[in-house]
């Protein structure tokens, strides 16, 4: 038998019109999408329906919005055997739903409260982001910490072999892309980012998260879902909640989840969400295994 999985986009893979089709034809997409707009107090499918692009961009909407077209898909789909799940930063959340970790309504008012912490952060403690292409990850780290000296900076994504995503203070990005380049990287290139996501410069963020997280029902998960934090699979309420507060200001270990996850056994993964980042992700860690993209309706109407 082939053991299935389900991964979830994080930020970055909103586009204006996401959802829309799900609310067209699908009236628990429309229940979904109402029941979102009174939660967080703003018409947020409005945003994502129509834009503006520069108002879905912002943090405080995007992660809501790129979470709530995830969990519509995942409620439409009907005849996946799923055993496990995983998502990328904000993606996490989404998992935990899936595995019936975390329940919707608490769920959209917790990552609504992510999404607004961490762009307030990046308003206190303004830093950035970069992206090195073909560089070994030891190398980065080394470059990540020769540039320390100077400002913050750690690796913040280690998303596929030789695509690795630094963050910190400007300066200390800034030192630590010249070191990338100087040490034989193919690209680097800076991101257009709000802050200086995965870094110490997200700690008041996760002073906010903490606190939503206090307050919010958490329970053992039905089925395993690897952690961003620690690239390992948790089931218990005590460790997710431990490991949602850590994620804000560590790395997120894509590829070693993937690949530990095809360790245990899985060799079909649905990425659930809009886009097909994490498609393109999983291809370039192992090509052998299969990985779907589901984020139209027309998508969802094989499994349902």
């Amino acid at each position: 038998m082939f053991k299935k999985a389900f991964l979830f986009p994080g930020q970055g893979s909103q586009y204006i019109g996401m959802a829309k089709d799900l609310y067209d034809n699908s009236v628990e997409a429309k229940e979904m999408i109402k029941t979102a707009d009174e939660a967080l107090g703003v018409n947020l499918s409005y945003i994502m329906f129509n834009g503006p692009e520069e108002q879905l961009k912002q943090t405080e909407f995007t992660q809501p919005a790129i979470f709530l077209h995830s969990v519509i898909l995942l409620s439409i789909i009907r005849t996946l055997n799923i055993e496990a799940s995983a998502g990328h930063s904000l993606g996490e959340y989404s998992a935990l739903v899936a595995a019936g970790a975390i329940q919707f309504y608490d769920a959209v008012k917790l990552v609504r409260v992510r999404g607004k912490a961490m762009q307030q952060a990046g308003i206190e403690k303004p830093g950035t982001m970069a992206a090195i292409i073909g560089l070994e990850p030891a190398k980065v780290v080394e470059c990540c910490i020769e540039a320390s000296q100077i400002g913050i900076v750690q690796c913040a994504n280690f998303n596929s072999p030789g695509q690795i995503v630094i963050s910190g203070a400007v300066d200390g990005v800034k030192k630590a892309m010249e070191l990338c380049k100087a040490k034989g990287a193919k690209l680097v290139k800076e991101l257009v980012v709000s802050g200086a996501f995965h870094s110490p410069l997200m700690e008041s963020a996760q002073t906010a998260l903490l606190q939503e997280l206090d307050n919010t029902n958490i329970y053992d998960a039905r089925f395993p879902v690897y952690a961003n934090v620690t690239a390992q699979p948790v089931i218990k309420k005590e460790e997710i909640r431990k490991l949602l507060f850590e994620q804000l200001n560590s790395p997120v270990r894509w590829d070693e989840t993937i690949a530990n996850m095809i360790k245990d056994g899985v060799d079909e993964f649905y990425e659930v969400g809009p886009g097909k980042v994490l498609q393109g992700l999983v291809k370039r860690i192992n090509p052998e295994v299969k990985c779907y993209s589901i984020d139209k309706y027309s998508d969802v109407e094989k499994y349902i």
